[in-house]
């Protein structure tokens, strides 16, 4: 079943009533032949009152269909997700749980879970394998040092003599998070937290994620010194000579996913933990991996894919 809505106000106007929804919902999950989230059993369950009942005399459990998704255990109602799970998508910069409470009639606490649910449903669950042309960069996420408060300055004692930079801009890892993109020409991005620049951690990542034999195209950070070692082509471009296009040797698209990345971070969402971070770097990839969608299309894309449970406590204990 699919639909041609291209505003939220479509959308509403098409999911009036929970019934809808939850119908729409089970196409989408089951395709019309309800599994038992408990057991895993495809045989026919019994119909209840508010769901289904498990026909497997060993489980015999009831459920529903937002048993073991997102949505499981949540008051909300589902045409208020479907509502939520558009506007997240759709925004190219995100949005911010107060804006979204506003949109939405629901408190700011109640919002910010909503949207961490959501980005447990964006978070890729299968391997990606990127090849041909491969640009890879790492960045770092955190306030720069000058547009600080005197009281919020990260002190000189606490500057390693290892990073040797001034006032801890740039490659600094006092207050700031490093992360690692690899994008695929007109394909896919992945951004992954890392401790630190180092090969030892980029390296693997990279193999992980790149099949042999690819074009590698990077700046001249020395952590990607060892590539050619790996089975890979590798071609660096002078950044520290002022060159930033030579021929197909370039790194404007990865650069270009992290201006779009921190204008979301800095300006939507003002303040990230590193705690949490994985988890907007799960929603800037998911957006800019579906960007050629319609926002029809990626709104059922991602509703197939919300089998995903977070708890509050866990969200809240995370390390």
């Amino acid at each position: 079943m699919t639909f041609n809505f291209k505003s939220v106000i479509e959308l509403l106007d098409h999911f009036k009533d929970e019934q809808t929804c939850r119908e729409f919902y089970e196409q989408q999950r089951w395709g019309g032949s309800p599994v038992c989230p408990h057991c895993g059993s495809t045989k026919a369950p019994y119909k209840t009152n508010r769901g289904f009942k498990c026909s497997e005399k060993l489980c015999a459990k009831k459920f529903t269909v937002t048993v073991g998704t997102i949505f499981e255990q949540s008051h909300i109602p589902l045409r208020t997700w479907f509502a939520a799970i558009y506007l997240i998508t759709a925004h190219k910069k995100g949005i911010s749980s107060v804006q979204l409470s506003k949109d939405l009639n629901i408190s700011q606490k109640t919002a910010w879970f909503l949207l961490h649910r959501t980005r447990e449903m964006l978070r890729n669950k299968k391997p990606v394998m990127l090849n041909n042309n491969v640009e890879i960069d790492e960045t770092y996420i955190g306030g720069r040092e000058k547009n600080k408060h005197a009281n919020k300055k990260t002190p000189k004692d606490y500057r390693t003599t290892a990073e040797k930079i001034k006032s801890n801009a740039g490659r600094s890892l006092t207050d700031k998070a490093v992360v690692l993109g690899l994008v695929e020409r007109d394909g896919k991005v992945i951004a992954k937290l890392v401790p630190d620049a180092r090969a030892k951690h980029l390296i693997p990542i990279i193999e992980k994620h790149v099949a042999k034999g690819s074009n590698m195209l990077t700046d001249e950070w020395y952590a990607y010194g060892q590539l050619h070692l790996k089975g890979y082509s590798h071609k660096t471009i002078q950044h520290n000579l002022k060159i930033y296009v030579q021929g197909e040797v370039h790194t404007n698209t990865i650069e270009n996913f992290w201006s779009v990345l921190k204008r979301g971070l800095y300006g939507i969402y003002h303040y990230t933990s590193k705690k949490h971070l994985d988890r907007y770097l799960d929603e800037f990839c998911a957006r800019y991996n579906t960007r050629d969608l319609t926002g029809a299309e990626r709104f059922e894309k991602f509703l197939q894919e919300s089998e995903s449970r977070l708890s509050w406590k866990d969200l809240v204990n995370a390390a």
